[in-house]
């Protein structure tokens, strides 16, 4: 369906800016948004609960069982929980990259499901 292809490659693009956006020189570790606004103590790792959100709630549009969605929001709770704790959770921050698994846990479902969403659930946003 090019509809939904579009739609996670939207959602990739997503992920992809919060996740893995650039390369730390050097050490050659690719961060993202997610990492750097998560060094700003309080609203840091607030801020970066919105796309991570989206992500969830366009799944939600596309159709996708409710056990998908609690593995996203377990990712998104856990990357939130860990990245809570000053440095430490920065630095999980880095290899955890909740928005990149939740966008590969779509894909898998849709590559096993080719059939699932197709009453229409998909809506741009």
């Amino acid at each position: 369906m090019p509809d939904r292809a579009a739609q996670l490659d939207r959602l990739d693009r997503i992920a992809r800016s919060m996740d893995r956006a650039m390369r730390l020189p050097v050490v050659g570790v690719r961060v993202g948004w997610d990492s750097i606004l998560g060094l700003i103590p309080g609203i840091g790792d607030a801020l970066t609960l919105g796309p991570a959100g989206y992500i969830v709630l366009q799944a939600h549009r596309m159709g996708t069982p409710g056990v998908l969605k609690a593995r996203m929001l377990g990712n998104i709770g856990i990357d939130a929980l860990i990245g809570s704790i000053p440095l430490i959770g920065d630095l999980f921050d880095i290899g955890w990259k909740a928005n990149t698994r939740n966008v590969a846990l779509l894909r898998r479902h849709f590559e096993r499901h080719p059939e699932r969403a197709a009453h229409g659930a998909v809506t741009s946003s």
